[in-house]
């Protein structure tokens, strides 16, 4: 009996053994991150003139298909995001240099994503039960997915509608905008890495329902709530005003929501399954 239980007693790992795992999960992490945001750095034309101040071009891609909409008929007027001069400022002697090494750890950061959650994957997997990780397959791709398109999403849709429209407000002509370049930069980032998280909205929903904290009928009656809530925070985020611009940006987060309902619906189906049994 003492050679059975020998082996799984040395399987057993205690708190300062699981804080060692931890630090190394931490480390391989941030080393790939660093070295993301290294090859990020040596790249200053891709990062600057193309991602950080693509979204104020007239030919960026969404620029130009929101122009080419508006042209298309009248249900898409005030689409068109019109090719507006942005004057940005620097008022410290190393601003730019910090503002390269700050680039640089953004674009690392959202490009290792991936790997980092895998680490975070790593480092939870072994305290499932081998029925969670069979439920759990595929949640490293699904959630680096879910994460990337709702960036791309802040990059392309909401960052350029909010621009035009603050770029444009005025509330006196007295006074002239010159943006300060941590400003803008504090907005571009506001409105693509939250984003990205809140895309994250599925696999919340799915973790929820497993821990028995959500079900789908509680998201079912709180429906309405829900997307009224949605539309006041798309509303704050980007200002147009206009019902397009509102329901073009709300839509997709409403998507989200229903596919967050069929998969709560899904999960809970299963507890109640494997509860019978």
């Amino acid at each position: 009996m003492a050679k059975l239980t020998e082996p799984n007693q040395q399987k057993e790992m205690g708190f300062f053994d699981h804080i060692e795992a931890l630090r190394w999960h931490i480390m391989r992490a941030a080393i790939v991150v660093v070295a993301a945001a290294m090859f990020a750095f040596t790249q200053k034309k891709l990062v600057f003139d193309y991602l950080l101040f693509g979204p104020t071009r007239a030919d960026f891609p969404t620029n130009r298909l929101f122009c080419w909409l508006e042209q298309q008929g009248s249900f898409f007027n005030g689409l068109c995001i019109r090719d507006v001069k942005f004057v940005f400022i620097n008022t410290d002697i190393t601003g730019q240099f910090m503002l390269h090494i700050q680039m640089a750890l953004y674009v690392g950061a959202i490009a290792a994503f991936p790997y980092v959650f895998w680490e975070v994957w790593r480092f939870v997997k072994p305290a499932l039960h081998e029925r969670e990780i069979r439920n759990t397959r595929g949640i490293v791709f699904v959630t680096s997915l879910l994460f990337t398109i709702g960036c791309l999403f802040g990059y392309f849709i909401i960052t350029p509608f909010s621009l035009n429209f603050l770029i444009q407000y005025q509330a006196t002509e007295i006074v002239q905008n010159m943006i300060s370049i941590d400003s803008y930069i504090g907005l571009l980032i506001t409105m693509t890495i939250p984003t990205g998280i809140l895309f994250e909205l599925p696999m919340l929903v799915f973790l929820l329902t497993k821990l028995g904290v959500l079900t789908p009928e509680f998201m079912r009656n709180g429906r309405k709530l829900a997307y009224v809530i949605i539309l006041v925070i798309v509303a704050i985020i980007t200002p147009q005003g206009d019902i397009t611009s509102l329901l073009l940006i709300s839509t997709p987060i409403f998507i989200l929501y229903e596919l967050s309902i069929g998969i709560s619906a899904r999960v809970h189906k299963q507890i109640v399954q494997e509860e019978q049994f």
